[in-house]
C-alpha cells in the first residue's frame, strides 16, 4: 500500500473536507485539490505487466519483480475526481450539470479520462473482468466497492486516491462528491473488495482531457 502521501496528504484532506462540510466557495475547493494533487503525485506501484487474461488474476498472482506505472491514465483520473469535489449528489445522476451518485461519478470519471464505459449500476460493475485487489494492496485508480456494514449486495462506489483514502458521491446530505478513509468506522466495517479497472487498459494508452 503507498505510504508516500503522509504526511501531506492528510493535511490537504482536512482542508478538503472542511471545504466540503460548509457550503464551499469554488477557490477554497480548488485550493485544497491542488494541494492533494501536489502531495499524491504521479501514480507509481509495483505490479507484473499487464497479464493476458487479467480476469481471473488475483493481485497475489502478480510479478512483483517489475515496475508497472499508470501514470497519465491514474493521474487523471484523480484529477478529474478532485475537480468534482463539491458537486451535489442525485440518485441516479451521471453528468456535472444533474449531479451524481456513487456510481455515476465512478462512471463519468472512467469515461472522460480512460475511454472506458463501466455498467450503470454498482452490482454490474463490481461483476466486471478486473483483478481483485485486496485492501492492503490497493493502489490509485482502484474502484473500491461497499455494502452496508458487511451486509447484503454490494451498494456503493469510490475510486482509491491513496494513503487509505478514497473519493466518492456520498449522499446529499453529506455533500456530494468528497474525500473519505478506509479507516472511518463505517467503511471499515462496509468495504467489500476492489478491482483494478485500469490493468485493462493500455499503459501507453493517451486519452485526451474532455470537458
Amino acid at each position: 500500500m503507498l505510504k508516500r502521501f503522509a504526511p501531506l496528504v492528510p493535511f490537504a484532506l482536512i482542508a478538503l473536507l472542511g471545504a466540503c462540510a460548509t457550503a464551499p466557495q469554488t477557490s477554497e475547493i480548488d485550493t485544497a485539490a491542488q494541494s492533494v494533487r501536489a502531495a499524491v503525485g504521479p501514480a507509481k506501484f509495483k505490479l507484473s505487466e499487464l497479464p493476458e487474461e487479467s480476469a481471473e488474476m488475483q493481485v497475489g498472482e502478480f510479478d512483483d519483480d517489475h515496475d508497472y506505472k499508470l501514470p497519465q491514465l491514474a493521474d487523471s483520473v484523480l484529477e478529474r475526481g478532485f475537480d468534482l469535489v463539491g458537486t451535489p449528489y442525485r440518485y441516479g445522476g451521471g453528468s456535472v450539470k444533474t449531479g451524481f451518485d456513487c456510481s455515476g461519478f465512478v462512471g463519468f470519471v472512467f469515461r472522460k479520462e480512460t475511454g472506458i464505459e463501466l455498467p450503470r449500476s454498482t452490482r454490474e460493475m463490481i461483476k466486471l473482468d478486473a483483478p481483485k485487489i485486496r485492501r492492503d494492496q490497493l493502489a490509485p485508480g482502484d474502484i473500491v466497492f461497499f455494502n452496508n456494514r458487511g451486509r447484503g449486495r454490494v451498494s456503493h462506489a469510490g475510486i482509491y486516491i491513496g494513503d487509505d483514502q478514497f473519493i466518492h458521491s456520498a449522499s446529499r446530505r453529506s455533500g456530494g462528491v468528497r474525500v473519505d478513509s478506509l479507516d472511518d468506522a463505517y467503511w471499515r466495517a462496509s468495504f467489500m473488495e476492489a478491482k483494478r479497472i485500469l490493468a485493462s487498459a493500455p499503459s501507453t494508452q493517451v486519452i485526451a482531457r474532455h470537458p
